[in-house]
């Protein structure tokens, strides 16, 4: 067990007033509904020291959070933060780079990038690791993984053999299938993803988004859990090696939102941000021009109503209110990803050497 000292970054005391739509709309998804909350205050936020850059994190529940990182290190907490257990995977002298990760009610999954692609699945909560995929094309290189469910699960990357990599499990994570080309519409030269914050992956019902930059800024959709694709444009900047879209985020199957920019211009905030209200295959731009600019990850707040968005990136965390059409910045400091519970309650973000918990009242 590894007890990691616990700081108090910073405190906060922003109360953040939400909109109440009071109209009878109803729906079935508790996510969606359309009762949003009053107010939200963040107090704090303390921060755990780690020794690796971490773009991969799950949040379990508030208790429960997980961390892959670079040197092959991962770790998790059971107690929200007061202690963490943390090790490292190695193989003889190949060193795994983590920035994917899922954690089902069985089964943690890491993956690492670059060739050979590695995918490691334990089910004593790390004691032992078994590799259930290994890819060795040369362009291999994983940037993405979700599971619907304890059994669905999904991973992507950038293209091999003219589309971008997908592979799939259905016995939950025992084995692995990569997707023939045949059912991904054809990457453009010199368009892949980003391995950014584990999010260029989207999941909602039985569909899936994946997002793309470089070259080209589009969103990849799936009706069939990732058996087969569709590809749609988006108005997000692209062109340029490091433009695109870093992350996306959706509601529900029909509301979404992706966020990115240019990692060489990060203070950039045009062309960077968008919406969707048809399940991604229209997008509308929102906050164009205002803050913030580069973001490398975007989550929904869970009890809003979808009025309530954060996002962090470099450099910066920063909220919406009201479905991102204004944003505002509640701290400089820079995050690669950030994940939410079942509650509102407590946000995590993890970046370089450090996982933060965002305390809210």
């Amino acid at each position: 067990m590894h007890n990691l000292s616990r700081i108090l970054f910073f405190s906060l005391t922003i109360s953040l007033i939400f909109l109440c739509n009071c109209s009878p709309e109803s729906s079935q998804d508790e996510n969606t509904s359309k009762t949003a909350l009053d107010s939200l205050t963040i107090s704090s936020i303390d921060t755990f020291a780690v020794g690796s850059s971490i773009r991969a994190m799950t949040v379990v529940d508030d208790q429960t959070v997980w961390f892959a990182g670079s040197g092959g290190m991962f770790g998790y907490t059971e107690n929200g933060g007061q202690t963490w257990t943390i090790d490292s995977i190695k193989m003889d002298t190949f060193v795994p780079h983590f920035r994917s990760i899922a954690v089902t009610d069985s089964a943690v999954h890491l993956l690492c990038i670059g060739s050979p692609a590695l995918l490691y699945r334990s089910t004593n909560k790390g004691e032992s690791w078994d590799v259930v995929y290994w890819e060795a094309h040369p362009s291999a290189f994983y940037d993405a993984m979700k599971f619907w469910d304890n059994q669905y699960g999904i991973a992507m990357g950038d293209p091999t053999d003219g589309c971008l990599s997908v592979i799939r499990t259905e016995d939950g994570g025992k084995s692995w299938t990569k997707v023939p080309c045949e059912g991904i519409p054809d990457a453009t030269e010199g368009e892949a993803a980003f391995a950014a914050s584990n999010s260029n992956i989207a999941l909602a019902g039985n569909m899936a988004w994946m997002v793309s930059g470089g070259a080209r800024a589009r969103v990849y959709k799936s009706a069939d859990r990732g058996q087969t694709w569709q590809v749609f444009d988006t108005p997000i900047k692209e062109g340029g090696q490091m433009t695109g879209i870093y992350t996306a985020a959706f509601l529900n199957e029909q509301e979404g939102i992706i966020f990115g920019g240019d990692w060489n211009d990060m203070p950039s905030n045009t062309n960077n941000k968008a919406i969707t209200k048809d399940g991604g295959q229209t997008w509308q731009l929102i906050a164009d021009g205002e803050e913030p600019g580069y973001r490398s990850q975007v989550r929904y707040i869970p009890g809003t109503g979808g009025k309530g968005l954060i996002a962090c990136g470099i450099p910066g965390i920063s909220y919406s209110l009201n479905g991102g059409e204004n944003w505002e910045n509640i701290s400089d400091d820079s995050y690669y990803t950030i994940d939410i519970g079942s509650s509102k309650d407590v946000i995590w973000l993890a970046g370089g050497g450090k996982v933060a918990k965002l305390n809210l009242k």
